[in-house]
């Protein structure tokens, strides 16, 4: 199995799973990592200058492709559009048209829940659903899954796509990470209120899915959403969190127009509607093709990630 990304958060579980498995792993890096006892590396270093695939995709059976430019907080290049399209639009063709021509039997590929928007109205989206990305990143994910299903059709190649919603566990950064630390400084939040429905999957249960997607044994050749299987509330969320950190939320019950109207005066009305409004996904499709059931117990994990952050034993 070749792991693109392998040294980062989900390839880090990706890798663990796999080897778990049974399954030989080379894992395609950027720099130098930690080495994992029984795995493969190839430092390659920025996949966008990379020319030549075919001798890291020598002997490969399946490519699991989790390399990419994920949102960014705080935002530095000048054309995002464009540094989003050429990493994980461009790399993403380039690997599966390589992989096609070596006659590669599957080609899992990472993108991510945002190519249907930032919430669902009423009822869990499912992929049938249109696309409807709202931000760069979004709008990458959905243009290199178009990218794919050309190469797929004109290949045969069986492209398998997960859209995750957020992925959570021990070591996770970005705006999670912001959020324990707000928990950990006891910092008011203002939350209380809130009674929103959000999908999340758990890293560990990713991994799990995209292990069970590899040694599948028939071809696929769809898309999938994958989640724990029951949505929380942002207040659960953070409640969960704190538990696993051993302090005390400070939630403070304010009314979710309040917070909504405040947020769009400072310029952060996209962050707060992903705080407090719903986004659910029907990730039944997945669990009926391969028989799957996330292994690990949300709740369980994220008081684990909560313990983690705090380096809590």
């Amino acid at each position: 199995m070749l792991v693109t990304g392998g040294a980062g958060f989900v390839g880090r579980a990706c890798v663990e799973s796999l080897t778990g498995a049974g399954y030989a792993v080379r894992r395609v890096l950027r720099a130098k990592s930690k080495p994992v006892p029984g795995v493969q590396d190839v430092v390659a270093g920025d996949l966008v200058d990379l020319v030549e695939w075919s001798p890291i995709l020598e002997n490969v059976e399946v490519v699991v492709h989790l390399a990419a430019r994920v949102h960014v907080l705080r935002e530095t290049v000048r054309d995002p559009r464009a540094a989003f399209r050429q990493v994980n639009v461009e790399v993403t063709r380039s690997l599966a048209a390589e992989a096609a021509r070596a006659g590669i039997r599957r080609f899992v590929f990472l993108s991510s829940v945002k190519v249907q928007g930032e919430r669902s109205h009423g009822r869990p989206l499912s992929e049938r659903d249109p696309p409807a990305p709202e931000n760069p990143y979004g709008e990458s994910k959905r243009d290199a899954e178009a990218a794919l299903d050309e190469i797929a059709a004109a290949t045969g190649l069986d492209v398998v796509t997960l859209r995750p919603p957020l992925v959570y566990g021990p070591g996770v950064g970005g705006n999670l990470r912001m959020l324990m630390r707000a928990v950990e400084l006891g910092i008011p939040l203002p939350f209380g209120a809130v009674e929103n429905r959000r999908s999340l999957v758990a890293v560990r249960n990713l991994a799990d899915a995209i292990t069970r997607i590899c040694f599948a044994d028939r071809r696929l050749g769809r898309i999938y959403g994958v989640t724990d299987g029951t949505p929380m509330s942002t207040p659960q969320l953070i409640r969960l969190l704190a538990e696993g950190i051993g302090r005390r939320p400070r939630l403070l019950s304010v009314p979710v127009g309040w917070l909504v109207t405040m947020a769009r005066w400072m310029g952060r009305h996209d962050d707060m509607q992903r705080l407090t409004g719903s986004f659910e996904i029907d990730d039944s499709a997945l669990r009926a093709d391969l028989d799957w059931s996330p292994p690990a117990v949300p709740g369980t994990e994220l008081i684990a990630t909560g313990r983690a952050f705090a380096g809590r034993r």
